[in-house]
């Protein structure tokens, strides 16, 4: 790869996220320039499209969470004016937002996800909370995981393990968008299997990184704050249940059509059964992120991993 490249990271936007897509933004950044890359680091605003019609990057690698960052609207303007990105398509990318749409995909490719049932905002008020929640409780039991819909770095997510906290914990979900996710809670060991795409195209999957959070919780504040969370990378998983993992990870980035880079979450049960989660198409990329720890579990530097990145979105331009 030509060390001329321009590559323009993109970070920040204006989801809840902001703050961890700035830290993921910078460190790229850095990375790709310690490899000789020439590099900028952009806001996802106003100013963008002009920057890119002045300064012309040979490579767009965003690094934005939330909406606008995986929901795939960037991208698809992107994609307008002509510039290569790192990461999946728009399309891919909404799907893929979208937990419930993409448990029912991945669950149609074969992998488990636990039960679990999505309800807006507006349904959830106008057929009567406690009736709604009854029925709820009655179906799935408890205790139960509550999320919203789309997003990630856990914002909006709450573990209910008692039925008198499940209000609280709607009331949570719907703060951060207008549908809430409320699945079973499995038990296990919860892994992160990132999944990267080689020069010939073909995904590979990371070792299994184990997250071990000091509350319990794998929550927002769990994955952001500095010793508040132990992870073991490779995760402590025999053989057959770390291949499980693996293949899962690889049959999600497949099953949704995603490109370049993913990262799925998931439950290995006592069995050695993976539960799918949800997965991520522009996974956290912080000094305490679960892609650069596989990363350096697979013994490789994170410079070759994402300068490989950037020269599949740049052949992609030819």
């Amino acid at each position: 790869m030509s060390d001329s490249l321009r590559v323009l990271v993109l970070a920040g936007g204006l989801s809840h996220e902001r703050d961890v897509s700035l830290r993921s933004g910078r460190r790229v950044a850095e990375v790709l320039r310690d490899e000789g890359l020439d590099v900028q680091l952009a806001d996802a605003d106003a100013q963008l499209l002009d920057l890119v019609d002045t300064w012309r990057p040979d490579v767009v690698f965003p690094v934005l969470h939330g909406v606008a960052g995986e929901d795939g609207g960037v991208r698809a303007v992107l994609e307008l004016v002509g510039v290569p990105y790192v990461g999946s398509a728009p399309a891919a990318s909404r799907l893929a937002f979208d937990k419930p749409s993409a448990r029912a995909v991945v669950a149609r490719a074969g992998l488990d996800v636990p039960e679990a049932v999505a309800l807006t905002h507006t349904t959830f008020r106008e057929l009567g909370a406690q009736r709604v929640l009854g029925a709820l409780v009655a179906r799935v039991g408890v205790p139960l995981v509550v999320k919203p819909a789309s997003g990630g770095s856990s914002l909006g997510m709450s573990v209910v393990r008692s039925v008198d906290a499940l209000p609280a914990a709607m009331v949570h979900a719907y703060s951060y968008g207008d549908t809430a996710l409320v699945e079973r809670h499995v038990e296990g060991t919860e892994v992160a299997v990132s999944v990267v795409e080689g020069p010939d195209g073909e995904p590979l999957a990371l070792p299994a990184v184990e997250i071990v959070p000091d509350g319990g919780v794998y929550d927002y504040q769990a994955r952001y704050t500095a010793g508040t969370t132990e992870f073991f990378a490779p995760a402590r998983l025999d053989a057959a249940a770390a291949e499980a993992a693996a293949q899962a990870a690889l049959t999600a980035h497949r099953a949704l059509g995603l490109r370049d880079v993913s990262r799925s979450d998931l439950i290995v049960d006592a069995d050695g059964r993976p539960w799918f989660l949800e997965v991520n198409v522009a996974p956290g990329m912080t000094e305490t992120s679960l892609l650069p720890q596989a990363v350096a579990a697979a013994q490789r530097s994170l410079g070759e991993v994402y300068a490989a990145l950037v020269a599949r979105a740049a052949a992609r331009r030819a």
